[in-house]
């Protein structure tokens, strides 16, 4: 059963933020720290110094001699099956990191070339460079490294979604960046079924097929030296019928050596270029993993649930709660890639229960990346959502309520979603945007339906439009 299912949230994947794992057995999916590396939002810059933080101290130990700390440092590394990713059978077991692997791993690493003569910059070259080295070992890897960040993300949607957590439990051996060494705690965690349990946020994973070995030689070396070829003139120069030459690659790596880990070193370290030109392209082509990951979801089916969810939901104190749990997954169905990683903010019980959430800013285009862009007095790296089920109407000390939490450090864009807006609200928000107070959108029920309405065949989009839409209504009002 899935963690959704094991404790009852009623919540596709389209609605959680974390990829919804079934304890018994590995998800597909990978940790890739290259993907990581390019995603510019607080919770993966902060899972990606970690990375750096480790890998540049164990090549300074390597390049130090100092081989017997490098060691220490690199058997920590041992497989985590607290993710349940990889490509196991049955239950997690991985095809990871275990510790005769990381033995094997650290002497192919101390022969290594690419370590020697430096062009091995970044821990996603492991799997370039170095033998015996797959996108499980990677991802096996980059799990224990960043286990402090997924810690606490694995908290906060606990919190968020009412899940159980255990007290004083061994948190297992995590990176700890600012003091450059491996440490451990006891603290809250998610157990099932005895076994300790580290949440994902999906926006961070991917299938890994990109960052590849293969790639690299059959698109990049090959296409390097079948240019070579051409330019030279050699023997394995061909003619089309047109006249126009070739050369294949098939012949390239019949007069080649073998182009295994160690001829992609030795070629890297003559062309460095070639490597980069590699780096720099591949990000383009990693696709980001679809909201509903590997599920086959039907669209049209959860958002007509959804929005019959909201229209059932009464207003009022006594249904906030469940007004605000729907909220939370309707705007993570809406907005994902865009926003991710909620956390609840703050929970304050005064005859009525309020929660305001709290989003990484983590778009790549669309409103919350280009509102910033062109207006500098809008940053958001962090977006707020305040939530107001309320049945009279929603006012100043409301809007005062969101923009009170505005700062350049955490961000000057927040959403107000209530049930209706009365006829003066975006004025409202208009007065408040022209005092430089921040820019607040309201969501009301019917713009959170006509989005809802359009998602399956506009996706992100259909969220977006209206957000443009809003925001061109606050910033022109009279």
């Amino acid at each position: 059963m899935k963690i959704s299912e094991l404790f009852d949230l009623k919540k596709s994947q389209y609605e959680l933020d974390f990829v919804d794992i079934n304890p018994d057995i590995d998800t597909p999916l990978f940790l890739d720290p290259y993907y990581i590396s390019k995603c510019e939002f607080p919770f993966a810059v902060c899972a990606y110094e970690s990375i750096r933080s480790y890998f540049e101290f164990l090549l300074a130990l390597l390049k130090g001699k100092r081989i017997e700390q490098a060691r220490e440092l690199f058997s920590h590394l041992g497989e985590s099956n607290d993710v349940c990713m990889g490509m196991s059978h049955g239950k997690p077991q991985g095809r990871g990191m275990g510790p005769e692997d990381t033995n094997a791993i650290f002497k192919e690493l101390l022969r290594s070339r690419a370590i020697h003569s430096g062009i091995m910059e970044d821990i996603e070259d492991f799997r370039i460079f170095v033998p015996n080295v797959d996108r499980d070992k990677v991802s096996d890897m980059t799990a224990n490294i960043i286990k402090l960040q997924l810690l606490e993300y694995t908290k906060q949607q606990c919190e968020l979604h009412n899940i159980p957590l255990l007290q004083t439990v061994p948190s297992g051996m995590y990176w700890d960046a600012k003091h450059k060494r491996w440490d451990n705690q006891y603290t809250e965690r998610l157990v099932i079924n005895n076994k300790p349990i580290l949440l994902v946020p999906k926006r961070i994973v991917s299938f890994t097929d990109k960052y590849t070995t293969q790639e690299y030689k059959q698109h990049f070396v090959l296409n390097y030296l079948q240019n070579e070829h051409l330019s030279l003139g050699s023997s394995l120069v061909r003619k089309y019928k047109n006249g126009e030459k070739y050369v294949t690659k098939k012949s390239i790596e019949e007069i080649e050596p073998p182009i295994d880990k160690e001829y992609l070193a030795r070629f890297t370290e003559s062309h460095p270029e070639v490597f980069q030109d590699f780096k720099n392209k591949t990000v383009s082509k990693i696709e980001r993993i679809p909201g509903a990951v590997l599920e086959d979801l039907n669209a049209n089916e959860i958002c007509n649930y959804l929005i019959s969810k909201l229209r059932s939901v009464p207003s009022g104190t006594k249904n906030a709660s469940n007004y605000h749990n729907l909220i939370i997954g309707i705007l993570e169905l809406l907005f994902y890639p865009n926003l991710s990683s909620p956390k609840k903010e703050k929970e304050i019980h005064e005859g009525r229960k309020r929660i305001d959430i709290v989003f990484n800013n983590s778009a790549e285009d669309g409103f919350f990346y280009t509102t910033p862009s062109h207006n500098v007095t809008l940053p958001c790296p962090y977006v707020y959502v305040e939530c107001k089920n309320y049945t009279g109407e929603v006012a100043n000390p409301e809007i005062d309520q969101l923009s009170g939490r505005f700062s350049n450090m955490r961000g000057r864009v927040g959403i107000l979603t209530c049930r209706v807006l009365e006829e003066n609200f975006i004025k409202r928000c208009a007065d408040t945007f022209a005092d430089e107070r921040g820019l607040v959108i309201p969501l009301e029920d019917s713009d959170l339906i006509k989005a809802l309405e359009d998602y399956p065949n506009m996706g992100v989009d259909a969220i977006e439009n209206i957000l443009a839409s809003k925001y061109e209504q606050i910033v022109f009002e009279k």
